[in-house]
C-alpha cells in the first residue's frame, strides 16, 4: 500500500508581514499623526493638534493612491489594506475630532454628548460605507469622514477672532452639524481619486501646516 502524502496547506503570512506593505506604512503614518493629533488636543496644544488631523488626512488619501499604482497585490493584500484604513478611520475621523470637542470644551459634561454623537456617526457612517461602498461606484452617501478633519482644521483658523467661550460653541455645532451630515442621505463625490484634488490637498496641507506651525512659536 502506498501512502501519499498530503498536499502541503497554504501558509498565511503573518501579521507584523502586511506591515511592509508601502499603502500599509502610509496608512500607520497617518495614524502616528492622529495620535499626535489626540495628544495635543488632550494637552491643549491645539495648534499642534490641528497639524496632526490634516497631515492624518493627507497620509490617508496616499495610501489609496499608492495600492492602486503597485504592481503584484494580491486580493489578500487588498483586502487587509481596506480593513486597515477603515479602522484607522474611525480613530482619525472619529475619535480625535471627539476628543478635540472634549478637550477644547474644558471637559465640561455638555461636552460629552456632542463627542459621542461625532464618535457615533463615524462608527455609523463608516459600517454603512463598508456595507454598502460607493453610490453608483462613483459617489458617497453621507459625508465622507475625512471632511471633517479638512472642515474642522479650517475652522479653527479663526479661534483667535473669539473668545474661548464663544468659539466652544462655535466648535461644538460645527461638529454636530458635520456628525449629521456625514449620516445623511447627501450624495457627494470621491474626492481622493481625482488627481486635482490631490494637488489641491497638498498645497491645503503645506500652507495650514505652515500657518499653524508659525503660531506655536
Amino acid at each position: 500500500m502506498t501512502i501519499h502524502n498530503a498536499e502541503p496547506l497554504d501558509v498565511q503570512p503573518t501579521i507584523i508581514s502586511y506591515v511592509k506593505d508601502l499603502p500599509n506604512l502610509c496608512s500607520l503614518a497617518g495614524l502616528a499623526c492622529t495620535t499626535l493629533a489626540i495628544y495635543f488636543s488632550i494637552v491643549g496644544h491645539f495648534h499642534a493638534a490641528m497639524i496632526g488631523m490634516i497631515w492624518a488626512v493627507a497620509f490617508d488619501w496616499a495610501d489609496g493612491l499608492v495600492a492602486r499604482r503597485m504592481e503584484g497585490r494580491t486580493g489578500t493584500d487588498s483586502a487587509f489594506g481596506g480593513q486597515l484604513d477603515v479602522l484607522i478611520d474611525i480613530v482619525s475621523y472619529g475619535v480625535t475630532p471627539a476628543i478635540l470637542l472634549l478637550s477644547y470644551g474644558k471637559f465640561d459634561p455638555l461636552f460629552i454628548i456632542g463627542a459621542f454623537i461625532v464618535l457615533a456617526a463615524s462608527a455609523i457612517r463608516l459600517s454603512y460605507f463598508s456595507t454598502y461602498g460607493l453610490s453608483g461606484g462613483t459617489k458617497y452617501t453621507g459625508l465622507a469622514l475625512d471632511n471633517n478633519s479638512l472642515i474642522l482644521v479650517f475652522i479653527f483658523l479663526f479661534e483667535g477672532l473669539f473668545s474661548h467661550t464663544v468659539f466652544s460653541v462655535i466648535l461644538y455645532i460645527s461638529a454636530i452639524t458635520l456628525a449629521i451630515l456625514n449620516v445623511s442621505q447627501i450624495k457627494t463625490p470621491k474626492l481622493s481619486g481625482n488627481p486635482i484634488n490631490v494637488y489641491i490637498l497638498s498645497i491645503y496641507t503645506l500652507g495650514l501646516s505652515a500657518f499653524y506651525g508659525w503660531n506655536l512659536f
